[in-house]
């Protein structure tokens, strides 16, 4: 079944993989960025642009996005997923990390996704349900040094997850996190290059290395795809099995 998905932080990285995946499998995209682009460092094949919808604006502007969902629709029809991609990563010693710099990436990576998924909320209820997949982190569960706010931030998407899954199910509305561990993208595909990070990575991660940013599409992809009615409230994690290696 085709859905007509919504898609922040659709420009660059794993978002604009997403966005591709997604549209190769039927569905038609919203991809939601600061510059309104859609995959801007990628291919996009000719049979896939139409359904690939350039949308302007920034998470952290609630009266933004609710305009872009309000064009989204009345271009493409009822919404029925959201995919809250947008995100910041900032790594500092917390003893010295400045207090806006924590609060923005609090501000993009929780409170933009809480706001996301308010505005969104009567689009998915008039649609008669939907799917919102947001995206956290295998960091969440873990204290890692000079990550304090993105850790905090992304434990407390898993948290919104939780407690809008228990609150919107009467809705039809179904809340899911995919968390990441490392990924490749092109926006860091650089750093990962260097043999001593591959060489940390190898020894950390028990599948041997970062992952690919299309297997983080495929899941999300897949998640839109199959009927799993009962699938709400979880955190899937998609790290190779380092959060849980010891």
């Amino acid at each position: 079944m085709s859905r007509n998905i919504f898609l922040t932080g659709a420009s660059r990285g794993i978002g604009a993989v997403i966005a591709l995946e997604l549209a190769r499998r039927g569905h038609v995209v919203g991809c939601f960025s600061r510059k309104g682009l859609g995959p801007e460092h990628l291919p996009v094949p000719d049979e896939l642009a139409p359904r690939l919808i350039p949308l302007k604006g920034d998470v952290s502007d609630a009266a933004a996005v609710e305009t872009a969902l309000a064009q989204f629709a009345d271009q493409a029809g009822p919404i029925t997923g959201i995919v809250n991609n947008a995100g910041l990563h900032v790594a500092r010693p917390s003893d010295s990390q400045p207090l806006a710099e924590f609060a923005e990436v609090m501000a993009t990576n929780a409170t933009a996704t809480f706001s996301v998924c308010q505005q969104a909320y009567p689009h998915l209820v008039a649609a008669g349900g939907g799917l919102i997949v947001n995206m956290g982190s295998f960091f969440d569960k873990l204290g890692v040094r000079h990550n304090a706010a993105y850790c905090a931030s992304k434990a407390a998407v898993a948290a919104l997850t939780r407690c809008l899954a228990v609150e919107w199910a009467a809705k039809g509305i179904r809340v899911v996190t995919v968390g990441p561990g490392y990924i490749e993208t092109d926006l860091n595909k650089d750093y990962l290059a260097s043999e001593k990070v591959r060489a940390f990575l190898a020894a950390r991660i028990p599948t041997g290395g970062p992952a690919q940013a299309d297997e983080v599409a495929r899941l999300i992809a897949t998640l839109f795809g199959e009927n799993l009615p009962f699938l709400t409230g979880e955190t899937i994690y998609l790290d190779g099995g380092q959060g849980i290696a010891h």
